[in-house]
């Protein structure tokens, strides 16, 4: 249902209601699946990937063959659907909101009903509904609802419609879950209040969201209205309340609430101004502290343990710890009592508020897991929060109670490695940030550090140090938690790296950076607002909000470059300003604050830490969408045992240190205590020995060590396996497998090489810094090689051609051993980030892999194609068409006019091939496979641009269109495709034939809406690539016409003169210029005006060439110097302009200060003054006096443009030979003597026949010059050179045409010398030119002019020509056999196929003696520049003369060849042409025995030659004759009966046998004669040979 109406009503027409509600029905289905395919495509596509990667492993065939096709089948159809759920979106997308806010309503009314039933007692749980189960689904969702908001909110404001309905959506279908678990909460609850307050509570979530949502359509009626956005923000926050609300109401919340409430009320009694006087004894208060202290450090403990257990659990625990806080809290209050400084009592009162906060957070920590066990970072954050309340606890102690010496300290680190215990217990989500190789080093330095710690303890007891002894127990007690956590962390790595548990996946952002960082700077703000805050604590706490949020900026930064979403592009940029903006605020006021800690500074202070507050809470609540979260990793029970010998040195290490630390508390009371000296000794021991053990266990444990070495033995297994195969495969003993067709063998192959292919870059980012993957991905790349192995010696054993086999086996042992290179370059980088020397070698060898996996599935591909098989290529046209869904990469390197350009290349590359795809399955439908093959390499080319043109181009709806439409052409390309290989497979098949061609005629119209929609992109752009094409076709046709008018044949078609054709040029040039103008302006203003001036220029260029044209022909063809000049000057008017239009299109869009519009600027200079010259030349046509000098002017300033674009750093299109080179220098020796003489003669017709002389020799020189030294064999220094020598010709020849110029002015004698001068240098700068092309050469170096060099190009030339000759002969079929001589015609056949050889054998032939001149020269008997030149040439003569003959022998028995099977010639015509070639044949082998080493090998290959040459000869003759004979036989002479008339019969024969007789001894004398003729020609040595 096509609408896109933004009125109140749903249809645009007016339906019946029956017909109404059907379309309402038709449009919910439509919507829901347009709205819930990116769900299922995202997890069919992992499916997808999943199967393909799985098919290699299966051992049953047939199984394996069904699961590999219906991945197949499964991808095609993902694409059709995403294609058509895209449609259904753009057709239903605008009544999203509707949809959602209908959705809401209902269930609003649902929960209505819920209510009711509730109140009747009669709402019963769902099967499957528990209380624990529905509290956790009401808790996780209460997030994703908050965070669907949040980006509804953004949407709205920002005015986008289409991201706005997806918000929505996704916010009806987050808060039906939510619906849900509330309504099995109230369920499964047996207190009818709570179950009520449950449903109320969800309601109004509900009746808030429908308002909400109602606020931000709209807000999208008047986008930018302040008044709808402020409602929008008030309705969130009331929503957002109501959430809150709903989350309390779950059981166990509102006990927790209760502790926290309980601990606020108590936490009042730390205001009051006066501390009242203690009621008990110093000694007893401080033993109540410390017993409070040990049961409310305990209670934490319970906390954090009932956070993970039942609501009833945590209820219990939450109670408990709010009681032993209060009591703690009064015992606090009554040691503050004890103080007699007013200082120390304040101090007190501090440390009590710090544990107040420490308690509150603790709670809410536990309140928070409880809720959502799964949410990220959550058991961390709560034993972060334990620890805290821990350590303020310790403060306190330290500060307030006066123990024996040494107590404090004890109890503290007893304290303290109590809280770090609970990282030992279920290991399975990340302890910290550290990577492996940085636990092994943590627990090295701790290990030291508590080593010193405990000889320290020990030392300090014997000499009575107290102080020492508390600093060395605090430093053991922080190495001993810092070996904790390293060991925790140790064994999340270890766990998640064993192969069998699931590895994580990152998401967009990090949601446990963002809560840290939230916790971070909330704690530093209250710092900050702190009224007993010092300067210090201040300063510490700016410098923490400085560092996390410019965390939080940065990962937001990333964040915007990898969605491909662009409303979460732009929220996360938005945050990110948001933060940074409140942080400067911020900043300013802390700056004041350092100034002066005035209460007027600390009350701005306070309040410029609400924006921030806000805003970083704000962006991790939308930072906490699922959209952007990460897979944590799963660990298996493989996983869990493989930690456990961590877990137990760890665990073994924290109790002997809690008894060493209880044994040294007594002992430094009673250092003389002898037998506790002694435990003390057998602790000390025990904890060295754990930490041994620990260090051992991290290092045993290493990720993927054990992992590469199974990987590398089952490779080594492998390679064994496949050198066998090879083996036998050579001495023909390899068994074909008849189990399995080689169809399926090859797909089998194709599947296992592209899967090993994926892995290579996984497996070298893994080996170069993320163990915890290494062992995953080394495990996955072995078990591809067992299946790889078996398929590669399948394919072979039922390969027939021997050299195919050895291909198939080489190419897989290539890629075995290269992989087994990379396992163990892996093994030894192991995932270290630090191991940098061993990152070299990985990178190596994944690039050796990926060269070894191109090279197999090359083959493959080829082997594919020819046989039909299309599967590999519909795969990778799936894949391409799967990646234009992917995210972007982080910053594109070009712009939208980049890939729009590429894009138009490919597209019409593919448009091409599906052309010529049409014309081949009718002509050749064995060439369909390499076409197939070609557009499926196009098409992958065009996803890749594709995907980066719709991010890049503006608006966004273009860039969707773009990816709509390439994706499109790919199921046209898909269908094209298969359908290629069913006609490979029956050529003969009309039917599949019509669909191909039907498919062709569909990709080309796709190709088209694909170029239309990046038209439609950067219409500007676009014009500007179509105005450039148009214009390089304008400059190929002046060029046509000037070689015409060089030729004296441009005249004009009526009787008309110059003077008719000048005023419409100068101002159709006049024009030009206006639209110049245009174009530098444009590229500044928007694609509509660029794409107007671009096609405005190309129509006045068009018209400026026509009239101009005119106006040469009208000059006549009698001066045809003139006609050249003045379309040199339109020529160059044209080629300037194809240089500002390509200037415009690159500067399109770009700052005023790019790089790019300087360019553009100076293209505009170039082109004023070209048109300024081509009006100077206009004007001085018809004045004899002026024109030579104007043509001149003309062009000096054209080579000073060429010598610019020569100067350019760009490298040419394509690049030529060093001789190719040399001749166009000879070009300027001429130009030059040109020049001197028009200087001499200063007459005007040598003038412009100079000028245009000289402007094609310097465009020449300098074109091939570039091209010659950009050649990849030519050095860099010989590049330089040629390019330095170039430069140096042009700048010379530009002086003396500046200087023939000044004659003209001042024809004096003085300045003529100067022309000498001038032309010397020009000279001497070609001779360097000439040095450096010899020096391109190298040692190859040849003299074009040298006969030998003759010899050789003749001698291939004439293979050539025997080649033609022979491809005509293979063409040739003997004429359709008349009824009446059937049997006389049998020898044609033969002498096709005889005439066929001998036309390969004299092929063979030529080549050969071509190698052997080449031999001759190297062996020196004939010289690179012969000595005796007249010598060696003779023999060159010799040689080429021969050479020669053999060529028009065989195109002369071709011929002859051809009228014999047409019935135009006799055999004899053919025997004597046969006859000629072996003879010619004769005659080339003695040229080249004259001076070659009879034992060579080359000479070897000419004699082999020469002999088959005559052997097909013979084989010809002898056909012909028998032929002839057998004619003769079968002839039947008809004898006349009469007498006289046999009389006469006889006679005639006789007269015919003596004419015939008479022309056989004429023919002879003719035959000598030509002989010899050629004899006298032919070199001495030939002579002698002969005679």
């Amino acid at each position: 249902v096509h609408t896109h109406t933004h009125t109140h009503t749903l249809w645009p027409f007016h339906f019946s209601p029956s017909l109404e509600r059907r379309l309402l029905k038709l449009y919910t289905h439509i919507l829901t699946l347009s709205n819930f395919s990116p769900t299922l495509g995202t997890r069919l596509n992992k499916m997808v990937t999943s199967a393909k990667s799985s098919v290699p492993t299966v051992t049953d065939q047939a199984a394996a063959m069904q699961l590999g096709q219906c991945a197949k089948n499964l991808a095609t159809c993902l694409a059709e659907l995403r294609t058509s759920a895209q449609k259904a979106h753009e057709a239903c997308g605008p009544m999203e909101i509707d949809s959602a806010l209908t959705a809401i309503q209902t269930l609003r009314s649902e929960l209505q009903d819920a209510k009711l039933a509730a109140v009747n007692d009669q709402l019963k749980p769902l099967p499957g509904e528990s209380l624990e189960k529905c509290a956790q689904d009401l808790g996780s969702t209460s997030k994703s609802v908050g965070s669907s908001m949040a980006q509804l909110l953004t949407c709205a404001a920002q005015g986008n419609e289409h991201y706005t309905g997806i918000a929505a959506r996704e916010t009806a279908q987050a808060l039906r879950t939510l619906a849900q678990a509330a309504r099995g909460v109230a369920a499964s609850t047996t207190d009818p209040k709570a179950a009520a307050a449950m449903l109320d509570s969800a309601r109004d979530v509900m009746e808030g969201s429908a308002l909400l949502i109602h606020e931000a359509k709209q807000a999208l009626i008047s986008p930018g209205d302040a008044e709808s956005q402020q409602r929008l923000a008030q309705v969130a926050k009331a929503v957002s309340h109501s959430l809150n609300s709903c989350v309390n109401c779950l059981p166990g919340q509102k006990d927790v609430d209760m502790a926290l409430k309980s601990i606020g009320e108590a936490s009042k009694k730390l205001l009051i101004e006066t501390i009242p006087p203690a009621s008990k004894s110093f000694q007893e208060a401080q033993s109540e502290l410390n017993q409070t202290a040990a049961d409310l450090n305990q209670s934490a403990g319970e906390v954090v343990h009932a956070s993970r257990g039942s609501s009833s659990q945590l209820a219990l625990a939450s109670g408990k710890f709010s009681e032993d806080f209060d009591e703690f809290l009064d015992a606090g209050i009554e040691m503050a009592g004890h103080t007699q400084k007013k200082d120390d009592q304040v101090q007190v009162i501090g440390n009590l508020k710090n544990i107040s906060m420490a308690s509150s957070k603790l709670l809410l920590a536990a309140k928070s897991l409880s809720v959502d066990p799964a949410a990220a970072n959550a058991k961390n954050l709560l034993a972060a929060a334990a620890r805290s309340v821990t350590d303020s606890i310790n403060q306190l102690i330290t500060l307030c109670t006066q123990q024996a010496p040494g107590q404090n300290e004890c109890d503290n680190a007893l304290r303290e490695l109590e809280a770090v215990r609970g990282m030992l217990d279920n290991p399975n989500e990340p302890v910290s940030d550290l990577s492996y190789f940085d636990c092994i080093e943590s627990v090295m330095e701790n290990s030291k550090v508590l080593g010193e710690s405990m000889a320290g303890i020990s030392q300090n007891c014997k000499t009575g140090d107290v102080p020492a002894f508390g600093d060395c127990v605090g430093s053991a007690s922080k190495a001993l938690c810092g070996l904790t956590e390293a060991a925790g962390q140790a064994s999340f790595l270890v766990g998640v790296s064993d192969p069998n548990s699931q590895a994580g996946h990152q998401g967009l952002v990090d949601p446990i950076q963002f809560a840290k960082a939230n916790q971070a700077i909330q704690m530093a703000c209250q710092n900050l607002v702190d009224p007993d805050s010092s300067p210090s604590q201040v300063l510490s706490a700016a410098t923490i909000v400085a560092k996390h949020t410019s965390a939080l900026c940065n990962a937001c930064r990333l964040a915007s470059s990898k969605t491909s979403n662009p409303v979460a592009k732009r929220h996360f940029v938005q945050s990110a300003k948001e933060v940074a903006n409140s942080t400067a605020n911020l900043v300013k006021t802390i700056k004041a604050l350092d100034g002066d800690f005035s209460e007027e500074n600390r009350s701005k202070c306070r309040v410029a830490t609400a924006p921030l507050i806000e805003a970083v809470e704000n962006l991790t609540t939308f930072a906490s969408n699922p959209e952007f979260a990460s897979i944590p990793a799963k660990i298996s029970n493989e996983g869990f045992a493989a930690q456990e010998p961590i877990l137990q040195s760890a665990r073994s290490m924290l109790d002997s240190s809690t008894y060493l630390l209880k044994t040294a508390r007594s002992l430094v009371i009673n250092p003389k205590d002898p037998p506790t000296w002694s435990v003390l000794a057998g602790h000390s021991r025990t904890v060295s020995d754990s930490i041994k053990s620990l260090i051992t266990a991290i290092r045993d444990k290493a990720p993927g060590q054990r992992e590469c070495d199974s990987s590398i033995d089952n490779i080594n297994k492998c390679i064994r396996d496949l050198e066998q195969a090879s083996l036998a495969a050579v001495s023909q003993n390899l068994a074909s497998r008849d189990d399995i067709s080689l169809e399926a063998l090859q797909e089998q192959l194709t599947s296992t090489v592209q899967e090993i292919g994926h892995l290579i870059d996984p497996v070298s980012t893994a080996a170069r810094g993320e163990a915890s993957q290494l062992g995953h991905k080394v495990t996955q790349l072995a078990r591809y090689f067992e299946p790889l192995i078996k398929a590669s010696v399948g394919v072979t054993s039922k390969l027939r051609d021997h050299q195919q086999q050895m291909t198939f086996m080489d190419q897989t042992k290539t890629l075995a051993e290269s992989a087994l290179q990379m396992l163990y370059a892996a093994k030894e980088g192991g995932g270290n980030p630090k191991a940098s020397h061993t990152h070299d070698a990985i990178a190596e060898a994944a690039q050796l892999m990926k060269e070894a996996v191109d090279d197999i599935m090359l083959t493959l591909n080829e082997a594919a194609s020819e046989v039909g098989m299309v599967g590999g290529m519909v795969e990778s046209i799936a894949e391409a068409m799967a990646k234009l869904d992917e995210g972007t990469p982080p910053q594109p390197e070009g712009s939208f006019v980049d890939y729009q350009t590429s894009m138009v290349k490919h597209s019409k590359a593919i448009a091409v091939t599906a052309q010529e795809m049409m014309t081949k399955s009718v002509t050749c439908p064995d060439e369909l496979g390499g076409l197939a093959s070609q557009v499926t390499v196009d098409y992958s080319q065009l996803a890749v641009q594709g995907r980066l043109a719709a991010y890049t181009a503006e608006p966004e709806e273009i860039g969707f269109q773009i990816k709509t439409r390439v994706q499109e052409l790919g199921h046209g390309c898909i269908f094209l495709v298969q359908k290629a290989g069913a006609l490979q497979i029956t050529p003969s098949d009309g039917f599949t034939k019509r669909e191909l061609i039907e498919c062709a005629r569909a990709v080309t119209e796709k190709v088209s809406l694909v170029l239309s929609a990046l038209q439609a992109g950067n219409k500007g752009t676009q014009a500007c690539i179509t105005a450039a094409s148009a214009v390089s076709g304008i400059i190929a046709d002046l060029d046509t016409t000037i070689m015409f008018a060089s030729a004296g044949t441009l005249n004009a078609e009526n009787d008309e003169s110059f003077a008719d054709h000048r005023e419409n040029i100068l101002k159709t040039a006049k024009a030009l210029v206006e639209d110049t103008k245009m174009l530098v302006s444009g590229a500044a203003s928007g694609q509509d005006r660029l794409a107007q001036a671009a096609q405005s220029s190309a129509k006045t260029i068009t018209q400026l060439t026509d009239v101009v044209k005119l106006g040469a022909a009208s000059i006549g063809s009698d001066d045809p110097e003139t006609q050249v000049v003045l379309i040199n000057a339109i020529k160059d008017v044209a080629k300037a302009l194809a240089e500002l239009i390509s200037a415009t299109k690159c500067a399109a869009g770009k700052a005023a200060d790019d790089p790019s519009m300087y360019q553009l600027k100076s293209a505009a200079k170039v082109m004023v003054t070209n048109v300024t010259s081509l009006l100077k030349t206009v004007k001085a046509v018809e004045d004899e006096a002026t024109r030579g000098t104007r043509a001149l002017e003309a062009t000096i300033e054209c080579i000073k443009q060429e010598l610019a674009v020569f100067q350019s750093r760009d490298a040419p299109n394509k690049t030529t030979t060093p001789e190719e080179f040399i001749r166009m220098t000879k070009g300027i020796t001429m130009a030059t003597a040109k020049a001197v003489a028009a200087g001499n003669s200063a007459r005007q017709e040598d003038i412009i026949h100079t000028a245009n002389l000289s402007r094609k020799a310097i465009s020449d020189m300098l074109t091939t010059c570039k091209q010659a030294a950009y050649h990849p064999e030519v050095s860099e220094e010989v590049k330089n050179r040629a390019l330095m020598f170039g430069s140096e010709c042009t700048t010379g020849y530009i002086d003396l045409l500046e200087q023939v110029l000044l004659v003209l002015q001042k024809p004096t004698a003085d300045q003529k010398q100067h022309l000498a001068a001038r032309s010397k240098r020009v000279a001497g700068a070609v001779t360097e030119l000439i040095q450096t092309a010899e020096a391109m050469k190298g040692s190859e170096w040849v003299d074009p002019e040298d006969p030998t060099v003759i010899a050789e190009t003749e001698l291939l030339g004439a293979a050539a020509s025997i080649e033609a000759a022979a491809k005509k002969l293979e063409q040739l079929k003997p004429r359709a056999k008349p009824k009446q001589a059937d049997e006389t015609l049998n020898f044609e056949e033969q002498i096709l196929e005889a005439a066929k050889s001998i036309a390969a054998a004299t092929s063979a032939l030529v080549k050969s003696a071509s190698a052997a001149q080449r031999e001759l020269v190297a062996q020196g008997k004939v010289g690179l520049i012969p000595a005796n030149a007249v010598d060696d040439g003779q023999w060159s003569q010799g040689l080429i003369s021969a050479a020669r003959m053999v060529a028009a022998a065989t195109s002369n028995l071709c011929e002859a060849a051809n009228a014999s099977v047409q019935g135009h010639a006799s055999e004899e015509k053919l025997i004597s042409s046969a006859k000629q070639v072996a003879a010619s044949t004769a005659q080339l082998l003695v040229a080249c025995k004259v001076k070659a080493d009879q034992d060579s090998e080359a000479m070897r290959r000419l004699q082999i030659a020469g002999n088959a040459v005559k052997k097909a000869s013979d084989n010809l003759v002898r056909a012909a004759q028998k032929a002839a004979f057998d004619k003769a036989d079968e002839d039947n002479v008809v004898v006349k009966t009469k007498f006289v008339g046999g009389i006469a019969q006889i006679i005639a024969a006789q007269e015919e046998m003596l004419r015939k007789e008479r022309e056989l001894e004429e023919a002879r004398k003719k035959l000598a004669q030509i002989r010899q003729q050629q004899y006298k020609f032919l070199p001495s040595e030939l002579r002698e040979d002969n005679n």
